[in-house]
């Protein structure tokens, strides 16, 4: 197993630990869990670079790169739903959307066809990432400042930023779904 795709199984792993810390009671969970998503996002950055760099892009990573980012997004989004940082809505729109391309994308496989990513999608994958690391680091703020190591002035205008990040993230999800769906149709009803 080369590199990139040991990097690509390490978001797997970081993704556990992101959740564990997230949820957990210790000291600087939300903290920690925040600088864990943003390792993990690295390594989906650096994974790519290598493979494409070093000419060792695989059939294995080409598969599980585009997987490991749905489950590493998914835990994220699902996590912050009980901690009130994002809507369960929009944490279902979310996973529902990736659900069904994943699901498109299986059933053209099937067929010999491969879908790759669009340009719209890795825009929303771009929104998606940014909200994450927005409320991560909004709960790491909050919880510095019960610390007694941050101010709360901007902590306000961050939460009223919220919703409308939410809403700009959930938009974009939902359109390139709808998108890709439609320019793909015919995989769900071949004969129209």
């Amino acid at each position: 197993m080369n590199w990139a795709n040991r990097l690509t199984l390490s978001r797997l792993v970081l993704t556990v630990l992101f959740v564990l810390a997230l949820n957990s009671s210790w000291h600087y969970a939300r903290t920690s869990a925040l600088l864990i998503f943003l390792i993990a996002g690295l390594t989906d950055f650096i994974d790519g670079e290598i493979a494409r760099r070093y000419g060792i892009v695989t059939n294995f990573g080409k598969l599980m790169d585009p997987l490991v980012d749905k489950i590493m997004m998914a835990a994220a989004f699902i996590s912050l739903v009980p901690l009130k940082a994002v809507p369960a809505w929009a944490a279902t729109t979310v996973v529902a959307r990736d659900f069904l391309i994943t699901g498109l994308r299986l059933m053209a496989s099937a067929k010999g066809r491969v879908l790759p990513a669009e340009r719209l999608g890795k825009q929303k994958t771009s929104w998606q990432i940014v909200t994450v690391i927005f409320f991560l680091a909004l709960l790491s703020a909050e919880e510095l400042r019960y610390a007694g190591e941050t101010s709360t002035w901007w902590l306000r205008a961050w939460h009223e930023a919220g919703p409308i990040l939410v809403w700009i993230t959930v938009a974009l999800t939902v359109y390139s779904g709808l998108g890709f769906t439609w320019r793909n149709r015919e995989l769900i009803a071949p004969d129209q």
